[in-house]
């Protein structure tokens, strides 16, 4: 039998908690029935899956369930061997698992509907972590940060005119992906304006990551034989 309460007080080694249902009480009580039985007590502390976890987990199950024509339970079941096999977990249930394991399942989930361009609902899109992987997800498949909209790579800071955007480092530069729209918007408005109104923080990349996205190219030192990439984005 299983009971969910409030822990009220500890005094030595005893213990007084308040059942979130009264009613049980009285089916304890019944169950109890004169009976000395031993008790398990698990106290939560936070570090099991979130309800909202738990509600961005299944908001993607259902845009890519409504995507792909499957069933939520066949996304359900397929994203969570895809989060074991990437991260060597044993099988999971999205009722306890932990807050890691959670994090990981929804960073798995929006990797592959960046990757195979899964639709997100506007409600959706706006529930997303908005966070490191969000933006390097954004600026690595060219979605807006904001909308979702086919992006290009945008500069916090404007590069400046009269310099070679072909030929520019983006070492220490903050980055972010906007669609034409919002791109033209961060420069009506101003950019602190900007990121106050939709909450998002641009990136900087490190040069593994600068490479992947061709923003640029290994030098010699770096990388011999390694092909000449360059960014060639509106900026």
């Amino acid at each position: 039998m299983k009971l969910i309460g409030k822990l009220i007080r500890i005094s030595g080694n005893q213990v007084t908690i308040e059942l979130d249902d009264a009613s049980l009480f009285y089916k304890l009580m019944k169950f109890v029935s004169g009976k000395q039985l031993s008790v398990q007590l698990d106290v939560e502390d936070g570090r099991t899956i979130s309800p909202e976890q738990r509600g961005k987990i299944w908001a993607l199950i259902r845009d890519t369930a409504e995507y792909t024509g499957d069933t939520e339970e066949y996304w359900e079941d397929r994203y969570k061997g895809y989060t074991r096999e990437i991260f060597s977990y044993e099988p999971y249930s999205l009722s306890n698992c932990s807050v890691e394991q959670a994090n990981n399942m929804i960073y798995t989930i929006l990797e592959f509907c960046f990757k195979y361009e899964v639709p997100f609902r506007t409600k959706t899109w706006d529930s997303l972590p908005d966070d490191f992987p969000r933006n390097w997800w954004c600026l690595r498949y060219r979605k807006c940060a904001i909308c979702g909209k086919h992006a290009d790579i945008a500069h916090q800071y404007t590069v400046g005119m009269g310099r070679n955007r072909r030929k520019i480092s983006h070492d220490g530069m903050y980055l972010m992906a906007l669609c034409r729209e919002h791109h033209q918007e961060q420069h009506r408005i101003g950019i602190d304006t900007f990121l106050g109104k939709y909450h998002i923080r641009p990136i900087k990349l490190d040069k593994e990551e600068r490479v992947k996205l061709h923003l640029e190219s290994w030098n010699i030192d770096d990388q011999q034989n390694s092909p000449d990439r360059t960014v060639n984005e509106r900026c």
